[in-house]
């Protein structure tokens, strides 16, 4: 019976999504949580809790989308300036840019011949994409795409920064900031243990590690909150 070759499954596709996706989730719940107990501690009202996390929100999402935009953007200026940095080295020294694609397939363990015939087959077919892909690193699945980018971490800073204020609205006054401490290291754990699992990752360590650093987040806030509401 003739064996089927299963084609694997891997994760460069998602690496820039899930990056930002991570990143946008995780910094709307963390910034938010930490505003709020900042601002709760120092015993303000409940609808003034709301209008802060609801700026906090909106000014988080814009903030992270531009700053994503920006970065990635840049990102993507430097591959597109090296992308043609290596095209016109291709078309004034074909024969030199042929050595040294070939020298790369030697340190990777390949013999001089072979890598002679394989850099000429792979530059005969798309001789940039060759050296795009192994003297640049340059991949199409993880190439930099800046509003995909953007709109990822707007819309997922957002869901994570209304988790914190959907708290606020539900939880009882006198137990309004451990049940927003509680809940928002809740789902800070939660999202790690999602993000690790759509990563192939570990799911403790990714757990802890953001859990411990949302919870210390919190206490530094809250604590400098309670310290000024009382001063104030």
């Amino acid at each position: 019976m003739p064996h089927h070759h299963r084609a694997e499954s891997h994760l460069n596709g998602r690496i820039g999504w899930l990056r930002a996706a991570v990143l946008g989730a995780n910094d709307g719940i963390i910034s938010t949580a930490c505003l709020l107990l900042g601002v709760a501690a120092a015993n303000v009202e409940r609808h003034e809790l709301l209008i802060t996390g609801i700026a906090a929100l909106v000014a988080g999402a814009m903030s992270m989308a531009a700053g994503e935009y920006v970065s990635v953007s840049s990102q993507a200026d430097t591959e597109q300036a090296e992308l043609e940095r290596e095209r016109i080295e291709l078309h004034e020294q074909p024969l030199a840019e042929h050595r040294e694609l070939a020298s790369i397939y030697v340190t990777r363990g390949v013999t001089p011949e072979l890598a002679a015939q394989v850099a000429q087959q792979l530059m005969a077919h798309d001789a940039l994409s060759a050296h795009a892909r192994d003297e640049l690193g340059i991949h199409e699945a993880s190439a930099a795409r800046p509003i995909e980018a953007a709109l990822t971490s707007a819309i997922t800073f957002s869901v994570g920064s209304a988790l914190p204020l959907l708290t606020v609205l539900i939880a009882p006054a006198h137990l309004l900031i451990p049940a927003l401490a509680l809940t928002s290291l809740l789902f800070l754990i939660a999202l790690g243990l999602l993000a690790a699992r759509a990563g192939r990752a570990p799911l403790l360590r990714a757990a802890v590690r953001v859990g411990f650093w949302g919870a210390l987040a919190m206490v530094t806030t809250a604590g400098i909150g309670k310290i000024f509401g009382t001063i104030v």
